[in-house]
This record gives structure tokens, sequence and C-alpha cells, in this order.
């Protein structure tokens, strides 16, 4: 007895690791009310988007007004430079004027020659005359240096103010800099609403229409009715799954021990799975359209370009009575249609770098339920919580040869 109950446990430890219970457990009812409050939700997120884009309109009216700023500042700076310039010449003039002087009156007053010069005088009238003329290039030198300190000094300003100037066209650049980057980050947190809140809000309230027209009860715990409708219809796939290979398409080697191939026939790892921060994993391959092909047996469910223009397709699969779903997003092509039943050699399509990509790649989720498929049994905010590590399933070395 105490065996028995011990492998009860171990089984239920082993499911549970398996398919963690991420969604949890809701009838129809609560399912129908939550999608109520999620759309009222998603129309206060609408009218927020509507709010941002507002105010990313009067940022940018704030950044025309500043490089308007920003040219008049550079007229006054290309202004002072000039007037810079002027005074430059005008102080070596004057330099030019007051050595011509120096030079002069050092000659006259040099040596005792500024007494000779007045005592030479040949008469009273002429020695006035000549204290006069040498009071006169004194005074007259004196009005030279005076004016070239001024001229000295008001370039000294100028260079200040132009300093200045600098300054204010580094803070203005600065700050529109920082605006900028508001708008920025205001438009890629309206981009992040991914898929649109309408895409959101309908799917949300076909889940429902769906699960009463399979004819869910309204206190049935929906995840219960809607994987006992497609247990029934879709093919199952057991670790004792294998693949018997069809023409045209690659060959399955032999799957990992739980009944799980890799999506394309050789390739490597460029991101792994990081929970919300990157809901499943990245692969590509030498060939940039390499096949796509199925992880495991399975019915398409749904096929879609999402809000980015990425092609994206889902496929439902019944893991030993396990409702699960893979999703492959950034297809170049694909091959297969809703509600075809599909192999692990059926080519899906191509591999390609659709929406938002940096490059040509797959990316493979795997959740447990769906906010897209009809009948997937959650909304998106809970689809988000459903993803399960790929790397779980499929091996995924660092690069391989085969599936």
């Amino acid at each position: 007895m105490k065996l028995e109950i011990k492998k009860i446990l171990i089984a239920f430890i082993t499911i549970a690791v398996i398919f963690p219970l991420t969604v949890s457990a809701q009838t129809l009812k609560q399912f129908e009310d939550e999608v109520a409050k999620y759309t009222a939700e998603l129309q206060e997120k609408k009218n927020k988007i509507a709010k941002n884009n507002q105010e990313v309109e009067e940022i940018k009216k704030k950044i025309t007004e500043i490089e308007e700023k920003i040219k008049t500042t550079e007229t006054e700076i290309s202004n002072l430079e000039k007037e810079i310039d002027e005074c430059n010449q005008k102080i070596e003039k004057k330099k030019e004027e007051s050595k011509k002087i120096m030079k002069y009156f050092q000659i006259v007053n040099g040596e005792n020659s500024y007494l000779e010069y007045i005592f030479d005088a040949s008469s009273m009238t002429d020695m006035i005359y000549r204290l006069s003329v040498v009071e006169q290039l004194t005074e007259y030198n004196q009005q030279v240096v005076k004016e070239l300190n001024e001229l000295i000094n008001e370039n000294n300003k100028k260079k200040s103010e132009l300093e200045t100037k600098k300054k204010e066209l580094s803070s203005l650049e600065k700050s529109l800099e920082e605006e900028k980057a508001k708008i920025d980050a205001d438009t890629a947190s309206i981009k992040e609403t991914m898929p649109s809140v309408e895409q959101q809000i309908k799917s949300a309230e076909e889940q429902v229409k769906f699960m009463k027209s399979i004819g869910c009860g309204a206190n049935e715990e929906k995840n219960a009715c809607v994987s006992r409708y497609y247990a029934s219809l879709t093919p199952k796939t057991s670790s004792r799954s294998s693949s018997s290979g069809s023409a045209g398409s690659a060959a399955a080697s032999t799957p990992s021990s739980n009944g799980f191939y890799r999506p394309i026939e050789y390739g490597y790892m460029t991101q792994p799975y990081k929970g919300t921060a990157h809901m499943g994993v990245d692969v590509s391959s030498s060939n940039k359209s390499i096949t796509v092909y199925p992880i495991a047996t399975g019915v398409v469910s749904a096929k879609y370009y999402d809000s980015a223009g990425a092609l994206v397709l889902k496929i439902r699969h019944n893991y030993n009575g396990q409702i699960l779903y893979s999703t492959y997003a950034h297809l170049r092509s694909w091959y297969v249609s809703i509600g075809n039943t599909v192999s692990p050699d059926t080519p899906l399509g191509q591999m390609g770098s659709t929406g938002n990509s940096t490059g040509p790649h797959l990316h493979l989720e795997i959740t447990t339920c769906d906010w897209k498929s009809a009948g997937g049994g959650c909304t998106w905010s809970q689809y988000i919580k459903s993803t399960l590590n790929p790397s779980s399933y499929v091996q995924f070395p660092s690069s391989w040869s085969n599936r």
C-alpha cells in the first residue's frame, strides 16, 4: 500500500514539473467575468495610449521650440565670433599705433633728450610749444593705452559670453535629447502592447463564445471542458510516437524521449527561454530560409500576422491527454491551413525574419493554453504566464545536424 502511495506521489510530482499550474482553474462563468474585467482594463489601457499620444505631440512641439532656440543661439554665436574678430583687428591696430608713439616718446624722453628737447627751444614761445607737444604725446599715448585696454576687456567679455552661449547650447541639446528619449520611451511603451488592445479584446470574447458553443457549462472548469473536447479531436503525441517520413520532407530522426522533435533539420540556438522576458527559444541556421516542421503531431489551430507583421503559426497538441500549444513565429512563408492535422514530417513553412526581428530565425513557444486559437482557454495576460521552457520538451544542443 505504501508503495502504491509512493508511486502516486511520484506521478503527481512528475506531472507538476512538466505541466506547472501557471493558469489557475476557472469555471466558464469565472472566466467570462474575468474577460469582462480584462476588457475594461484593456479599454483603460487604450485610453492611456491615446493620452500618451497626445503627450508625445506636446513633446514634439517643445522639441520644435528648442530647435528654434538652438538656431537663434547659433546665429548669436556666429555674430559674436565676427565681433571678436573685429575687436582682434582693432587691438592689433592699436598695438601698432601705441608702439609707434612709445618709440617716439622714448626718443624725446630718453637719456635727458626730454630736457634737451625743451631747453633747446629758441624762445619762450618755442619752449611752450615743445612742452605742449610732449604733453599731448603723453596724453595721446595714455588714451591709446586706455582704448587698447578697453578693447581687450571687451574682447574678454565677449569671449565669456561666447562660452556662456556654448554652455546654453549644450544644455539645450541635452534637454532636446531628454525630450526625444521620453518620446522614444512612450513610443516603445505603446508598441509593447503586442498584440493590440483590439486583438486581445476580440480574442478573449471569442474564447468565451467558443467554450459556450462546445457545451461547456457555466460552472464547469473551462480547461477540463476544452481539454476533453480537443483530446477527442487532436492526434496524440506520446513518448512512443515516431515518424514514418513522407515524400518531399526531411526524414525526422529519433525524437527526444518524450516524443518531441527539433523544428528545423540543422541549426543552432540563438536565444534561450527567459520566462516573461523571452517566452520561448530562438533558433537559426546557415540556411536562412530552412523548412520549419512541427515539434510533434497536432492540429494547426491558428495562423496570422501579428501587429508587428510577423507570420505566426500555432499548433495544438494532445500530449498524453494534456493539451499543449506550440507557436512558430517570424516565418517567411507557410504551407498549411487552420484545421490541418500535421506530423513531425509535415513542412509548415520557411524560417524568416518577418515582424520585429533583427535577422532570419524561428521563435518557438510552448504553452498550456492559447489566447489566439479557438478554445485556447486564456486571455493574453494568462497566456504569457502559461509559457513553458521548450528545452524541457525538445533537446536543443548548441548546434545540431538532424532533428
